[in-house]
């Protein structure tokens, strides 16, 4: 499956941003879905995953409430809202998919595709 991320962009702090992830083929609801992040000078970071059917969802303890990751199947798309945002939460932002779900989801090896990443900056 190829992934595509787009919606990233520059927005002060307290905006909303709206992540998507396209992705390519017919498999896609088999997919388990994932957002990951990386700042300047730092391992990229877990943020938040969703299970094939959505009924599951994981998020990393610094956007729990404030992030929201769903999907559209029928769109072949994951989404990633994210409100609140703060200047901390600056990072490029990428998805990814794995075929089954994992117990270490937030491990960035469990993941065997990868989107290229969008950019999001939120300024002070």
């Amino acid at each position: 499956v190829q992934l595509q991320a787009s919606g990233g962009g520059l927005v002060q702090a307290g905006g909303f941003r709206r992540l998507s992830c396209a992705a390519s083929g017919r498999t896609f609801s088999r997919y388990v879905m994932a957002w990951f992040r990386q700042a300047p000078g730092k391992e990229r970071e877990f943020v938040a995953t969703i299970t094939w059917n959505g009924a599951r969802t994981y998020y990393a303890d610094s956007v729990k409430g404030q992030f929201t990751i769903s999907r559209d199947n029928a769109k072949n798309t994951v989404y990633l809202q994210m409100n609140s945002l703060k200047p901390e939460d600056t990072a490029v932002y990428y998805c990814a998919a794995v075929l089954d779900f994992r117990a270490n989801y937030h491990d960035t090896r469990e993941y065997d595709y990868w989107g290229q990443g969008t950019q999001v900056t939120v300024s002070s």
